[in-house]
């Protein structure tokens, strides 16, 4: 019996929209650039339980034909391709002829839409592939598409969807890729009958600053500088932050021919550019529109069309290296000296009789030392645990997880609790071993030891919190302010009281006890950055994050002189945690330096 055969349309359809249909911030991906192929001025977006439910996309485009709206829906149908050829000499949005057929096979779709030049519309209804009705209507010039009830035949794809929260920031991901890049075009957004956006056809400025530039205090594009250079292969165009404004979230945005790309190689070109004017763990803000020959892209090697290869990317790369490079030099925004500030030293006249200048002397003390307790500088109490035998804590020691060396015979390494503790350059800790010298960064075994104490406090009780005298406000773009709300209920147990004011701004009226003597904004945006950048979104993951970016605000840093009792007080708490050769986000604690390998250098 032959086994091997065609697989049903419905079927196929299926298996399609797998890898074009991923959420409902695809469907709204693929129907918003629809409206922009069909030349709409004005789109509004309604959104009904973050898409489970409904995702609608009204525009006032060029609408279809009875004939075409029944096609539009056919696998492999397009109005953009003809040839082979014209894969690439494509100026429009979508192409590849299978998202609306997706759609329909894991949804229910309504669709009306009516040309400038017909009297009448049509109506069509179509679910599971299947042609449910279709008949004249009285309707608008455009197309209202309506799709509702998604993966409601196939509900193992919607048990993988996520919270509601979740997906609507991925719908907003979606239209801030779609509205930054299409200024010209109207945007009306309404999530559970609430205006989020409601954005006029405005320039490229004003959309940045309408979509982006929540905080009232100072105006988003104020910090935004004008970029822009013109060659034979590529023209570049648009707004680069000024260092300052750097962040480790900050805003970044490629677009190649309207549309929106990732491109990590030409992140670089800007990252360089901006070398010794910010910080190495902060990046810059920027949104670069790239115009370029279609023949010279293929925006053909993704599902998604987010990843394109350009043909002369080393070039293209200089190009635009040397653009930010030259933007940040002809705004004067390299480091300068202000001879007018207070305080500044006195550079005398040089004198015209060739009389020898005496060097400026400096009035300090010398005999000022920053970690003399004496000073007033501060010890931090570290967390006290249960006290056990150091050579207890050593039996259970990972020895397999030790770099650069390993070692098999744990009992080599055991440690003498009266064993000598030596501070090296208030960075590490070290101390003698059997086969050699162990050193310990004093930063990231401390934040080994808080972020097991601030794991326990996320899942069993709610921390003390300390009463901000002035409470902050915190503004953020859409998209943030919806991973905010997710936050919120851990965020209160670890401590913080924290009150939503608006869609997108929220009080910060309280911090953990152990923050009391930290910027209360500062954590909270390196907790929002790492949720964003990382995948997972799982309660757990959140704790995680947050313990983490907490006990690092919090643990002893880099600089601080520590007494013998601290260094073996800190030692004993990191054996007592279950992981301590690294710290919770994977970074070397432990180093030991083996005795062969220090008689080698001597040899």
């Amino acid at each position: 019996m032959d086994i091997i055969h065609l697989l049903p349309d419905s079927v196929a359809n299926q298996i399609a929209a797998g890898e074009v249909i991923q959420r409902p911030a695809s469907i709204v991906k693929e129907l918003v650039e629809n409206s922009l192929d069909a030349e709409a001025t004005h789109i509004t977006l309604i959104i009904q339980d973050a898409g489970r439910t409904l995702v609608q996309v009204i525009d006032n485009g060029k609408g279809m034909s009875e004939t075409d709206v029944r096609m539009a829906f056919e696998r492999h149908a397009t109005s953009k391709i003809q040839s082979a050829a014209d894969l690439f000499n494509l100026h429009t949005m979508g192409f590849r002829g299978e998202a609306l057929a997706s759609i329909v096979a894991v949804a229910q779709v309504e669709v009306l839409t009516k040309r400038p030049e017909d009297e009448i519309g049509t109506k069509l209804e179509i679910a599971g592939s299947k042609v449910e009705l279709q008949e004249p209507v009285q309707c608008p010039t455009g197309t209202s598409m309506k799709v509702k009830n998604l993966f409601y035949n196939v509900p193992a794809r919607r048990r993988f969807l996520k919270t509601n929260t979740t997906e609507f920031r991925n719908i907003l991901t979606e239209f801030y890729r779609i509205v930054l890049v299409n200024s010209q075009v109207g945007f009306t957004l309404v999530n559970d009958d609430e205006i989020v956006f409601d954005l006029p056809q405005q320039t490229e400025k004003q959309r940045i600053e309408a979509v982006l530039g929540r905080d009232k205090k100072k105006t988003f594009t104020s910090q935004l500088i004008d970029l822009k250079t013109e060659t034979h292969l590529v023209n570049i165009h648009g707004f680069i932050g000024k260092p300052e404004t750097a962040s480790k979230n900050a805003q970044q945005y490629f677009f190649v021919n309207n549309r929106f790309m990732k491109h990590p190689y030409f992140h670089k070109a800007i990252q360089m550019a901006y070398q010794g004017m910010i910080n190495a763990d902060t990046v810059p803000t920027y949104f670069i529109y790239f115009d370029i020959d279609p023949n010279a892209i293929d925006i053909n090697i993704h599902p998604t069309k987010t990843e394109i290869k350009f043909v002369d990317e080393q070039t293209i790369w200089q190009i635009l290296h040397a653009a930010v490079k030259e933007c940040l030099g002809k705004f004067d925004i390299a480091p300068s000296i202000d001879f007018n500030q207070q305080g500044a030293p006195s550079i005398p006249h040089i004198p015209s009789n060739n009389q020898d200048v005496k060097l400026p002397q400096p009035n300090f003390d010398r005999s000022y030392n920053p970690f003399n307790q004496s000073n007033g500088s501060y010890t931090p109490t570290i967390p006290k645990t249960n006290s056990r035998n150091w050579e207890k804590l050593y039996e259970d020691f990972n020895q397999s997880k030790l770099e650069p060396q390993q070692t098999t015979q744990q009992e080599d390494e055991i440690i003498n609790v009266e064993s000598e503790l030596y501070q090296f350059k208030e960075h590490y800790i070290l101390t003698p071993v059997k086969s050699g010298l162990m050193w310990i960064d004093q930063h990231r075994a401390h934040v080994c030891v808080l972020y097991n104490q601030y794991s326990h406090q996320l899942d069993t009780t709610q921390s003390a919190s300390q009463q901000l005298l002035f409470p902050e406000t915190i503004d953020l773009d859409a998209s943030t302010a919806q991973l905010m709300i997710t936050l919120l209920p851990s965020l209160k147990n670890i401590g913080y009281e924290i009150e939503q004011l608006g869609p997108f701004s929220f009080i910060i009226n309280g911090v953990p006890s152990m923050l009391a003597q930290h910027s209360p904004l500062k954590t909270i945006q390196d907790i929002l950055y790492q949720a964003q950048t990382t995948p997972n979104n799982t309660n757990d993951h959140y704790h995680h994050l947050i313990a983490l970016e907490i006990a690092k605000a919090t643990a002893i840093n880099y600089g601080q002189k520590l007494s013998r009792e601290e260094m073996s007080e800190l030692i004993n708490n990191l054996f007592a945690c279950k992981t301590h050769t690294h710290t919770p986000d994977g970074h070397t604690v432990i180093y030991l330096q083996q005795q062969n390998e220090i008689d080698n250098h001597f040899n």
